[in-house]
């Protein structure tokens, strides 16, 4: 979840959100909340359209069209407004769930959050390494290992797991790392079997003069 405040013209006061983390679980990208709230009588001034500023592969500025409103699909000179767009399922999903929870609840999804993370980046730290361990996380960390993480989440998928997004397109100089997640539905053994394959890559890429170097030390 983000939370931020988006300026806003005059006096009004927007608030953009996001709330996957409340119950809203991702399929092929989506859907997000996506909300922005301002006070009624500012409801008719918020834009039609949001546009981001970013740059292409060749480096050049280019623009993404963030938000639209359906009405500029019907009539285009009289979009003043974004308040047509219909998100109630996903804002009743997220409704029951911080119902369900609760104050209490939401601060125990937290900690459950907190505390499988630290547990999953200290087992894995045993097979690989963490990246930026001294950093501020929540329920995600980088781990790097010797093999590749494709490779690694190959074997994971015969377990009916998802493993950590590789990095390697975003942040080429980490080499074989990946972003690893744990939330409050990942569970103790999951942890355990992720880590045990792990560690089973890791020994299987061991050149044989470490190997030599292991027996020689025993």
């Amino acid at each position: 979840m983000s939370l931020g405040i988006v300026e806003p013209p005059r006096e009004a006061d927007v608030i953009a959100m996001e709330a996957q983390s409340f119950g809203v679980p991702l399929g092929f990208g989506g859907p997000y909340c996506g909300i922005i709230a301002t006070r009624e009588k500012f409801v008719r001034q918020m834009p039609g359209r949001l546009v981001g500023q970013t740059v292409d592969k060749q480096g050049k500025r280019g623009f993404v069209l963030t938000l639209a409103t359906r009405e500029q699909h019907i009539r285009r000179e009289k979009a003043t407004s974004n308040i047509c767009t219909n998100q109630a399922l996903v804002a009743l999903m997220v409704n029951i769930f911080m119902t369900v929870y609760g104050k209490v609840g939401l601060k125990e999804l937290a900690r459950q959050n907190l505390a499988k993370t630290a547990y999953a980046a200290a087992q894995f730290a045993k097979h690989g390494k963490v990246l930026f361990a001294g950093a501020p996380q929540f329920n995600e960390f980088v781990l790097q290992t010797s093999e590749d993480p494709y490779a690694i989440n190959s074997r994971l998928l015969g377990h009916k797991m998802v493993g950590g997004l590789p990095l390697k397109k975003f942040y080429p100089e980490l080499g074989n790392a990946a972003l690893w997640c744990c939330t409050e539905l990942t569970t103790r053994s999951a942890i355990d079997t992720a880590v045990g394959l792990v560690a089973e890559s890791e020994r299987s890429v061991r050149s044989p003069k470490e190997e030599d170097v292991e027996e020689l030390a025993r």
